[in-house]
């Protein structure tokens, strides 16, 4: 099969590789399409290796057809159109996955506009309705809300009775933000988050914010956050050190969540994906949610779609096209 192969310099192309064998709990997906991830761009660099056993080409998540299935599979069979939550191998013409990872395609969707759902939706769900319990009524910020994470948290927030507050790079990035139904938010170029932010929260702050910035944003966001408030630090573009005031997380109870979706067990993956069949792909087949597109480049041009990336002008997912 095909996959991309990234050298030693960092240069990508579309080569020959070995086709990955099928343990007997996994099916087999021959790819229609995939999409780019932040940790992609780390992987390609050297910062951010796959969990141990999983596949050393990149992609989180794909989207495409069951053509072959392990002894022990019983979710699924030969022929299913599925999207796919991968520690790696996405970037390929066939990867082979837990089946407890695979998801049905929710229906009248692609494959170009499933192979967005799965790493945003997990990692948005997981965050913000599991690790911090997040219940209607309560306020959240999205940083970084006009990202493929951010988008689908949006949406969430908003099927599900939260109001969201977030942070974006451009006027239009918020515009868009907005329309997908977030309530306010700023563009961090033009003012400081932290004062509308404020007037969002009122007397009673913040409920939960979803960070994938880490120390520059630290301090902001325990003085936002409210009583029994939960920041859920998912990256950390913006420095892993900073001073933190031990009082406010006493004083007003908080809690600091680190959060990771890769490296999970396959039975955490499973739990995460069992939620998304129930609770949110019926709201992607009702149209009340729905996935983010910003281009779709046919996988020959990775190198040019991890530039799209890189850009940060990007709303919502990049695509890549494996089969035409």
């Amino acid at each position: 099969m095909k996959a991309v192969i990234i050298s030693e310099t960092g240069a990508l192309s579309w080569d020959e590789t070995a086709k990955p064998g099928l343990s007997s709990g996994d099916v087999l997906i021959k790819i229609h399409a995939t999409a780019i991830n932040r940790a992609d761009l780390m992987q390609r660099r050297g910062f951010y290796p796959p969990p141990a056993g999983a596949s050393n080409i990149m992609g989180l998540e794909c989207a495409g057809e069951i053509v072959e299935i392990g002894s022990d599979v019983h979710l699924w069979q030969v022929g299913d159109k599925v999207c796919a939550l991968l520690a790696g191998g996405g970037y390929a013409e066939y990867t082979a996955v837990a089946e407890t990872s695979v998801v049905q395609i929710p229906a009248g969707l692609s494959y170009i506009e499933a192979a967005g759902l799965p790493e945003v939706f997990a990692t948005a769900w997981l965050n913000l309705y599991m690790e911090a319990q997040l219940k209607p009524g309560e306020k959240v910020i999205l940083h970084a809300g006009a990202s493929g994470v951010g988008t689908a948290a949006i949406q969430l927030c908003n099927a599900f009775g939260n109001p969201c507050f977030v942070t974006v790079g451009s006027a239009e990035k918020l515009a868009a933000c907005l329309d997908l139904g977030a309530q306010a938010g700023t563009d961090r170029h033009v003012e400081s988050y932290a004062e509308k932010a404020a007037k969002f929260g009122g007397k009673a702050g913040l409920d939960v914010i979803l960070d994938p910035v880490g120390a520059a944003y630290l301090a902001e966001n325990l003085s936002l956050l409210g009583l029994n408030g939960r920041l859920v630090l998912i990256g950390l573009m913006g420095g892993n050190r900073s001073e933190v005031d031990l009082g406010q997380l006493l004083m007003k109870r908080l809690r600091i969540i680190g959060s990771t979706l890769r490296t999970r067990a396959n039975e955490e993956k499973a739990a995460v994906m069992n939620q998304l069949r129930e609770k949110v792909w019926p709201k992607i087949e009702s149209k009340e949610i729905r996935p983010v597109i910003d281009s779709v480049i046919d996988i020959g041009d990775v190198a040019k779609a991890h530039d799209l990336v890189a850009s940060d002008k990007t709303v919502g997912k990049v695509i890549l096209s494996v089969i035409k």
